[in-house]
């Protein structure tokens, strides 16, 4: 039995009177049924409050002459999002869609560590992050056996100072030769420049975001110098601001004095999975707006 086809709708508007019943009497008139919603409105935002909804519609109405004749004669995709757009305009509103048939292709970029990497490839493969992975770029050929294990693509492109614009611009090349649709920095310990990031797809970091005393290398060593009490990590959209992206995920674990920095490692390792498969699921989702500096998850 074939998998029902929904169109996920994010919107994002000034918070107003009707908005709900504007936004369901539009799939309503078109035969399309709403399977499920959630909307929050900001009333804190600066500028006024700021309405947020995720739709997820069944497009199996889209066949039916109601569709037709409220999408003025054309029940396709392209129609619906022409009206849709319509009605957007009308109350002023951002919107972005997709559809649960085309599948997201996303690339993972690494250095040497494999935990998050082994962590991405196991839940997608187990169905648990509905996306494909045809590629993997590191600037270290150190997890090249771990993409073969997989019988994934890996792409090794060194980088120095000299280099790295040059190995930015091949890196733009492989995504847009491969359609990807989303970046993962699984443990990538490069900076990004702002070059890259006005042309790549949305890229997703993971940050020891818990330790923000302990910047460069060896946090954990530097928590553990610190007698630190909880660590943790933070998933964000990367921007040109280092490390300041909108943030998605977040979480946290208690430690103590009689851990080592091995074991802060390990811990901290743990909890570093978990949060970017959590914002990386999000986003897969179409569960996320971003808005300003901060992100709204739905």
């Amino acid at each position: 039995m074939s998998q029902p086809v929904h169109a996920l709708f994010l919107v994002s508007a000034p918070d107003q009177p009707g908005l709900v019943a504007r936004l369901a009497s539009f799939f309503y008139a078109a035969g399309l049924n709403i399977v499920d919603a959630s909307n929050h409105t900001d009333v804190h935002a600066e500028g006024g409050a700021r309405f947020f909804m995720r739709l997820v519609v069944d497009l199996a109405g889209l066949s039916t002459p109601a569709a037709s004749s409220a999408l003025r004669g054309s029940a396709t995709r392209g129609a619906l999002e022409a009206a849709f757009g319509e009605l957007a305009t009308s109350l002023s509103a951002q919107w972005s869609v997709r559809y649960s048939d085309v599948v997201q292709r996303a690339a993972v970029l690494v250095t040497k560590d494999p935990a998050c990497l082994y962590d991405i490839v196991l839940r997608q493969r187990s169905g648990e992050l509905p996306c494909e992975i045809p590629l993997i770029i590191s600037n270290h050929p150190t997890l090249e056996p771990v993409a073969e294990s997989f019988r994934i693509p890996f792409v090794c492109l060194p980088v120095t100072p000299e280099t790295k614009a040059d190995q930015e611009k091949r890196v733009l090349e492989l995504t847009a030769q491969h359609h990807i649709d989303l970046v993962i920095l699984a443990r990538y310990m490069q900076v990004l420049t702002s070059g890259f990031l006005d042309h790549a797809p949305p890229v997703i970091n993971i940050h020891h975001g818990f330790l923000p005393a302990f910047q460069g290398a060896r946090p954990y060593h530097q928590a553990h110098a610190r007698g630190v009490k909880l660590i943790g990590a933070t998933a964000h959209y990367a921007t040109k601001d280092l490390d300041q992206g909108p943030i998605i995920e977040q979480d946290v674990a208690r430690v103590t004095h009689a851990m080592g920095p091995d074991e802060l490692t390990r811990v901290g390792r743990d909890v570093e999975r978990v949060v970017l498969s959590r914002a990386v699921r999000a986003h897969l989702e179409r569960r996320v707006i971003v808005e300003g500096r901060r992100t709204i998850v739905l």
